[in-house]
Formats: structure tokens, sequence, C-alpha cells
């Protein structure tokens, strides 16, 4: 436990109000309303915690707000947490163990956990004013926390929170020009999606490819034949530089068109700028925290820096402290912005400080209390991206990138011994399908899918498993087929996980259907499956599918 400053029960303060911090939140509730501890929340934001993950699909008004909702707050704040919303931390005063907020209270801690979250990339663009964040001290008005002074022009927008969703779906609405600025996940998803309400979407990009982080040539090129079949315009090889502007009748500057490198203007109503995100580190930066990409922080999420402060979710950059005498170098890697590893987080952390503090108390008490000191957070497989669009799915995970005709792959120079890489390659472009399976040993080391949704479902629980292929790779294009026979493979194993950003697998979702709980909706309220990005809510359709057919409660083998 850390040395406490006063006496009383341990005073925890998180600062960030997202969906890890409420996750995290949620977790302590029963600490705080057995007055074990105290919990205090700063957000910037004065809504309550949303789902972040799909405000794609409410910028375009295929969800409504209440969709949104993943937290309780008027529970929490019944059991005891204290809540400051619409508020900023504007400085850590690690000496005195407090926390500034924007109209200058000061809240001690025992304990402080930043979720700061991260911000929308400004890219450099002649007409667009950036903000050098690192060594900026966060602004006490919430509502300037990101633009710090420099206010995006009319008619230019990013989407990270409700404002920013509100004037896409203002354009949605009115059935104006989207121009995207960025091909990654979030700009192919609202590009997508603003063109299923039936706005003009077009997105821009520097690659030959979108999503070229995630998915190899053949894969992003299938996406994006994908994309101009459901009505975006796709265009590749340009490279921004400026913005043109018109004058509204107010005499305020109001974005016209993007302009390109190569001279091209593409005109729209609204600029979408989807260049990435990054993390909220300047607060941990002002207050001496070792900070790269994110905030450092060990495998017990804890500051290289400071044992009594904790980083978590999109702001934390979780790497081994380096030893005495050892290189300062910054580490490699980064926050991995995805919302399933940052609910293991909070949800990991929150275990900890429990753990910690009933054996702490029983101590106290006379019993036998043994202070929980287990092993970190586990380090997790990589990350499974998921792209979240109607008639267009695609699945990509760990190494995408290895080159089927490179006559290297099986050089032992890497030190793999004798595991040889392999790459298995099927590509249906007239109907927008494509697989890559890259192995090592016959065991998978990463793939993409492009429209085969349940094939990507079973390489994804080989991969998972670390399971062998079949010899013959073929076999596993059966799947999307039209013999598909859902009793075959492992997607319905009770073990099989279905949703990744909360880790809940087909037993799980089955063992609520026999309790009750038929629905989509149902199953997300019992086992929080489906309320994170959303792209598993169709499989958790086929479980409850086969429930039923099956007739109800039926045996599931792993």
């Amino acid at each position: 436990m850390s040395e406490r400053t006063g006496g009383g029960p341990e005073r925890i303060v998180l600062v960030g109000y997202g969906p890890v911090g409420a996750r995290f939140v949620e977790e302590l509730l029963p600490a705080v309303r057995a007055g074990h501890l105290t919990l205090t929340v700063v957000g910037a934001e004065s809504a309550d915690a949303y789902n972040r993950v799909l405000i794609a699909e409410y910028a375009v008004g295929h969800a409504d707000r209440e969709s949104l909702e993943i937290t309780d707050t008027d529970a929490a704040r019944t059991a005891g947490v204290q809540f400051h919303t619409g508020m900023t931390v504007t400085a850590i005063n690690r000496s005195r163990r407090t926390v500034t907020v924007g109209d200058s209270t000061q809240l001690p801690y025992d304990r402080l956990v930043l979720a700061t979250g991260a911000r929308a990339n400004i890219p450099t663009l002649d007409g667009v004013t950036r903000v050098r964040h690192d060594k900026t001290r966060p602004a006490a008005d919430a509502t300037r926390l990101d633009a710090n002074g420099a206010s995006l022009p009319r008619g230019v927008t990013v989407l990270r929170d409700l404002d920013d969703a509100q004037r896409v779906l203002a354009a949605v609405r009115n059935e104006q020009r989207i121009v995207v600025l960025g091909a990654g996940v979030l700009g192919m998803e609202i590009a997508l999606a603003a063109a299923r309400a039936g706005s003009q979407a077009c997105v821009v990009y520097h690659g030959e490819i979108p999503m070229a982080r995630n998915l190899d040539r053949g894969g992003g090129t299938v996406l994006a034949r994908s994309a101009r079949r459901a009505g975006v315009t796709m265009v590749n090889h340009s490279r921004a530089e400026s913005l043109l502007f018109h004058i509204d009748d107010d005499g305020v500057e109001r974005f016209d068109a993007l302009i390109c490198a190569d001279g091209k203007q593409i005109h729209g109503d609204l600029l979408l700028l989807s260049c990435g995100v990054g993390a909220r580190t300047e607060l941990a930066g002002l207050a001496g925290l070792d900070v790269s990409t994110g905030i450092l922080v060990d495998d017990q999420l804890r500051s290289w820096a400071d044992p009594h402060i904790y980083a978590l979710g999109d702001c934390a950059h979780v790497a081994p402290r380096p030893g005495l005498g050892a290189s300062r170098a910054l580490p490699a890697g980064g926050p991995s912005g995805l919302i399933g590893p940052g609910w293991r987080q909070a949800d990991w952390l929150a275990g900890r400080f429990t753990a910690e503090l009933a054996a702490e108390i029983a101590a106290e008490f006379g019993a036998r209390g043994e202070l929980y000191l287990g092993a970190g957070l586990a380090a997790g497989t990589a990350a499974v991206v998921m792209l979240k669009a109607e008639g267009v799915d695609v699945v990509a995970v760990g190494n995408t990138m290895a080159d089927p005709w490179d006559e290297k792959l099986s050089d032992h120079a890497a030190g793999c011994g004798d595991a040889r890489l392999s790459v298995s390659q099927w590509s249906d472009p007239e109907h927008l399908r494509y697989v890559k399976m890259v192995t090592r040993g016959g065991i998978l080391e990463g793939f993409v899918c492009v429209g085969m949704p349940r094939t990507a479902a079973e390489l994804t629980l080989l991969f998972e498993r670390g399971s062998e292929l079949p010899a013959d790779r073929s076999v596993l294009l059966r799947y999307d087929g039209p013999d598909y026979e859902p009793t075959a493979g492992s997607a319905f194993a009770a073990d099989a996980t279905v949703c990744w950003c909360n880790g809940v697998s087909v037993g799980a979702i089955m063992a609520a259907a026999s309790g009750g709980e038929t629905t989509v909706a149902c199953i997300g309220a019992a086992t929080r499956a489906g309320t994170g990005c959303g792209g598993c809510r169709g499989r958790i359709g086929e479980v409850l599918e086969r429930f039923t057919e099956a007739g109800g409660p039926q045996e599931v083998t792993a």
C-alpha cells in the first residue's frame, strides 16, 4: 500500500471520466460503499461517460444518445463517489500529493490515477493553427482543453466528442458533402456510415491503400473497392497541403476545399480531420513524470517516476522500467488506442487496489492479511482490429505485411530456428473478398480478412488459442461458402471469444441466454458483450440464433 498522507480511508483521485475511467469507477464501487476508500473523479466533459468508440454511429444518426450510455453515474454518486465534471486538472503537486483543479481547488490523494485519454491529431495544413500541447499547461477552462486558444476554422472538425458529432450530424442531415482527411479505421467508418446515411463522402489519404497500418496491399485494395461500391469516393496518393475558404454572410471564413500537393482541389461542405490521435501527456510531463507517446508506466500501471501515480487507457504507455545504469532511450510502442485493452487495465488495477485494501484492513483487525503482490498486468496478444461498417467486414491482427513471394521468408538469420514463415493468400476482388494468413510453424502470426466474416471469426479464435492451422489452408474458406455448416469449426466452442473488448465467450452468452437473456441488448446488459466497439453484435446474434434453434440450453464443447 502507499503511505497515506493522512488518517482515514485511502484517498484515490481519478483524472478523466471517459469509458476507461468509468469502468475503473464501477469496479471500485464495492470498496467505496464499504468505506474502505474515497474516490474523487475529475472529468473535462460535462456529460456523463459515454462510449466514445460508437461516436461515428451517433454522428450519422444510426445510434441515439441513450445507446452510448455505458455507466450509471448517479449510482456511483449515491455510493459516495465525488464527481467534478466539466473541469480540468491543471497541475499535479507531487510533493504535497494534491492536484489543482481549474477553479483552484486542491484535491489531496494517496493514489492518483490518470485516465486523460487522447486528443485528435491536427495535421500541418496552411489555414489551420496547430498547438503544441506537450509544454503547455492544461487550460483551466475545460471547453478549451484541446483547442487551447486555437480553434479549428468553421467547417472543419475532428470526431472525438459529442460536440464534434453534432457538427457531423448536421452535415449528414443536410446531405452535405463530407471530406474525410485520413483513411484509418475511424476515417473509413465515418465515411462509410455517412454514405449509408445519404451524404456524399470522400476519403483523401496520402498512401496507396486505406488502413495502411493494419492491412497489406491486397486487403487495402479490396477495402477501397468495397468503399467505392458503397458510394464513398476514395482519393489516394494525395498529400493535403492547405485549405481554401469562402466568406460566410457574417464575414467569417468557412472551409470550401482541400488543396493537395499536386494542385487538385477537393471541395466539400465539411472537412473531417481523421489523422490519428495523441495521448494527453502534458499534465504528467509538467509534473516531471516520464512520458513518450504516452505516460510511461510499468506492468503494475505505476508511473516510472512516482509510485503513487498510475495511468490507464489511451494515455498509458506500458513498458518495463529501465534498471540502474540502463539506457534511458524511450521505449518503442505506445498506447493501444483500443477500448478492450483499456478496460482490461481498469479491471486489473481496480482489482489490485481492492485486494490490497482488503489485506491491509484484515491485518489491522488482527486477521491474517496477506498483501496482494501478484504478477503485473499480463501482456495481451496483439489487438484485433475490426472495421465496423454495414456490409463491409474487415478484420486484421498481428503480422500482415509478409510477402508471399519473398524467397527470404525461410531464412534463419532472424534467429527463428527451423520455424519457417509461410503466407497463404486468397483473393476474389469481383466479390470483394480477400484472405491472407501468415503462419510460422503452422501457427498464425497474423491475418487479414475482408468480406469473409465467418472465416475471420474462425481465424480470430485460432489466433487467440495459438492453434495450428490445417495443412490445407483453403478449407478455412468454407466458412463463408454456400455449404457452410454452423456446427463446423471452433467458432461456437464454449471458450471461443465473441466480444474481444470485454472478453466474453460463447459459453458466457449461452449461460446468459439460458437465464432468459435472449436478445443482443439483454446479453449486453448481462455480460457487457457488444457494449464496446460493437463489432461483435452480429456474432452475438449468431450465438443466440443457434441457442434458439437448439430449443434452449445445449452443450457446447471446447
